[in-house]
């Protein structure tokens, strides 16, 4: 029996890149995994004037699931009278209101759902956010894309890959990050070429973008005529700082994950 399995960006990142290559529905259900249907609705639900292309399919698609998500049954008009009366009157956080709500009415609404009250309030000129012990500075959760931790500046994005990267058809495609041992003792540098796995781990001495430049040019410069693009992953707290330098005119992304 399969399992229900949502389309996601990075399938329809390889999505795109198999029927702009020609692939049938059914080739293309066969190498993602989901049934001739499935792409076949996606194909039909996302497809603009341009044809199928990956970025504008994931913004119908989220902009579909927007439409059809309703506020939470437990926030009633009560339940949010009470809720701002307890922000205005003890400026208590989101998380202390969730709680509240919990012990004293059982009611279990996420902070989350709080701050979308709070932000729609703003949206229509009201005055909550100002209640807030950020004041007003909005809520970001940690793993979004432009979290205030490890986010690199002008970067670019891995969205912005070529297509055949994402296919894995050819040679010189790597992937970059760093490791980091118990307790900060010791720190790798891996690169993994896409498509042959073939894997290439340095050691750093320190945990700097110069001693990380520094090994990735040592390392790939003999290969670089089999270097087309280098995609780092970003995150915190596993990579150390990404290098900016120059192979045979590599095209460097970044991950947000």
């Amino acid at each position: 029996m399969r399992t229900y399995r949502r389309i996601t960006y990075e399938d329809r990142c390889q999505l795109y890149a198999l029927h702009k290559v020609g692939k049938t529905q059914a080739e293309i259900s066969q190498a993602l995994g989901f049934s001739q249907g499935t792409v076949s609705r996606e194909l039909a639900r996302n497809t603009g004037q341009r044809g199928y292309r990956f970025q504008q399919a994931q913004c119908l698609a989220q902009a579909r699931q927007q439409q059809v998500r309703h506020q939470p049954r437990k926030l009633t008009s009560g339940v949010r009278h009470a809720l701002i009366r307890k922000l205005r009157a003890e400026r208590w956080s989101p998380e202390q209101l969730s709680f509240w709500l919990w012990k004293e009415r059982g009611l279990s609404l996420s902070p989350e759902w709080i701050y979308q009250m709070i932000w729609a309030n703003k949206r229509r000129g009201g005055d909550l956010w100002r209640f807030l012990r950020r004041r007003g500075k909005r809520y970001n959760q940690r793993g979004a894309q432009h979290a205030g931790r490890g986010v690199i500046p002008h970067r670019v994005d891995i969205a912005e890959r070529p297509a055949i990267v994402v296919a894995k058809s050819r040679l010189g495609d790597w992937e970059g990050d760093t490791l980091v041992g118990t307790r900060h003792h010791g720190r790798l540098l891996t690169h993994v070429e896409r498509k042959s796995l073939f894997t290439i781990i340095s050691k750093l001495s320190q945990p700097t973008a110069q001693a990380t430049h520094c090994a990735t040019v040592a390392r790939l410069k003999p290969l670089r005529q089999h270097v087309h693009t280098i995609t780092y992953d970003t995150g915190t707290p596993r990579s150390a700082s990404t290098p900016r330098f120059s192979l045979p005119r590599p095209i460097m992304h970044g991950n947000a994950g």
